[in-house]
C-alpha cells in the first residue's frame, strides 16, 4: 500500500484506501464537505472581518478550536508530545496560521473572497519552489516548472496592468499579501515534514492551532486590535461568520479531510485544491455580488490549469503531499 509522509517527516499516513472498510456514502459526504466547507471559508472570513479585526478573528477562530481539540485528542490518543514536537508545532503554527491564515483575513478587507481563494490555490506552486531551494531539495520535473511559470503569469494577470480588458485589477497590496501568505504556508508545510511532530495528525493539528491561535491573539494585541475592540460593535453577520469558521471550517472540515485522507487516494484528495476556488468565486458572486469579470475568469483558468499541472505531475518518489495539505484559508 502506498503511503503519505506525515508532517513529522518520519511517520506515514495511508494514501490509498485503508484496510478498514470505508462507508462509500460517508466518503462522498466527506469529499462534499471538504469541497464546500473549505471553499466557503473565504466568504465566511470576508463576512467576519466586516466588524471583527482580521488578526483577532483568525486568532479567536484557531485558538478556540485548539483549546477544544487538544485535550480531547490528547486523551484519546494517549500520546504525550515532546518539547521538540511542541517547538515544531509552534513554528509551523506561526507560519501556517499566524502568517498564512492571519494574512488572508487581513487581505480580505480589500480583496474579494473568490480572488483570495484563487491566489491561495498557488500554495501548491510555491511548495515546489520551497522544496527545490531547501538544502537537499529535489529539482522539479519540467512539467512542474512549466506549471509554476503558468501560475505566475495568472497572478500577474490579476494584479496588473490596470484597466486591462476594461476590468479593474485586484488591489495590488492585498494580492501581494495573499501571495506572501501562500509562500509562508508552503514554507511551514515543507518545514513540518522534516521536523518531529506527533504520530497523530489530529494531535499535530491541535498543537498547531493552539500555537498559531495564541500567536495571532498576541499579534492582534500588539497591533491594537484588542485595545480598540468592543463586542458591541460586532454585527450578527460577523459573529455568524466566526462561528461558521470554528465549527464548519475548522472542526468539521478538517475532520472530513482526515477521513478522506485515510480512505481515498492522494490524487482524489488533491482535487480540493482547484475545486475550492471555484466554490469561493461562486459564493462571493452569489451572496456578496463580488465582480467576476472576463479578466478574473481568464486568470482563474490560467492559475487553476497551473495547479492541475503541478498536482497531477508524476513524481520520482512519494515524498511530496503538498497538494493534500489544507491551504491558508481552510485549516
Amino acid at each position: 500500500m502506498s503511503t503519505l509522509p506525515s508532517r513529522s517527516g518520519s511517520q506515514t499516513l495511508p494514501l490509498s484506501p485503508s484496510s478498514v472498510p470505508a462507508n462509500r456514502a460517508l466518503v462522498l459526504l466527506s469529499f462534499a464537505s471538504v469541497y464546500i466547507l473549505w471553499g466557503s471559508t473565504y466568504f465566511a472570513i470576508r463576512v467576519g472581518v466586516e466588524s471583527i479585526p482580521p488578526y483577532l478573528l483568525a486568532g479567536m477562530r484557531h485558538l478556540a478550536v485548539g483549546l477544544v481539540f487538544y485535550p480531547v485528542v490528547r486523551f484519546t490518543t494517549r500520546e504525550k508530545p515532546t518539547l521538540a514536537q511542541w517547538r515544531t508545532a509552534f513554528i509551523v503554527g506561526c507560519l501556517l496560521l499566524g502568517v498564512g491564515n492571519g494574512t488572508v483575513s487581513w487581505a480580505e478587507q480589500t480583496v474579494p473572497s473568490g480572488i483570495a481563494a484563487l491566489l491561495v490555490a498557488t500554495v501548491s506552486l510555491w511548495m515546489v519552489l520551497v522544496d527545490w531551494l531547501r538544502p537537499g531539495g529535489l529539482r522539479p520535473a519540467l512539467r512542474v516548472i512549466g506549471g509554476f511559470l503558468l501560475g505566475f503569469a495568472g497572478m500577474a494577470l490579476l494584479i496588473g496592468p490596470k484597466h486591462l480588458g476594461g476590468a479593474e485589477r485586484v488591489d495590488p497590496l492585498g494580492a501581494l499579501a495573499l501571495i506572501g501568505a501562500s509562500f509562508a504556508w508552503a514554507t511551514g508545510s515543507i518545514y513540518s515534514r522534516h521536523h518531529p511532530l506527533p504520530r497523530s495528525p489530529l494531535l499535530s493539528m491541535a498543537m498547531q492551532t493552539v500555537s498559531g491561535g495564541a500567536a495571532l491573539c498576541l499579534f492582534a494585541m500588539a497591533r491594537g486590535e484588542v485595545r480598540n475592540f468592543h463586542f458591541a460593535q460586532v454585527t450578527t453577520r460577523s459573529w455568524m461568520g466566526l462561528v461558521y469558521l470554528v465549527i464548519f471550517g475548522s472542526a468539521l472540515g478538517f475532520s472530513a479531510y482526515v477521513y478522506i485522507l485515510k480512505h481515498s487516494t492522494a490524487a482524489h484528495v488533491a482535487t480540493y485544491a482547484f475545486v475550492n476556488p471555484v466554490v469561493a468565486l461562486f459564493l462571493g458572486w452569489f451572496f456578496a455580488a463580488e465582480p467576476v469579470s472576463a479578466r478574473t475568469l481568464v486568470a482563474s483558468a490560467v492559475i487553476l490549469t497551473a495547479v492541475i499541472l503541478v498536482i497531477t505531475a508524476p513524481h520520482k518518489t512519494v515524498h511530496e503531499v503538498e497538494e493534500a495539505m489544507p491551504a491558508p484559508g481552510e485549516a
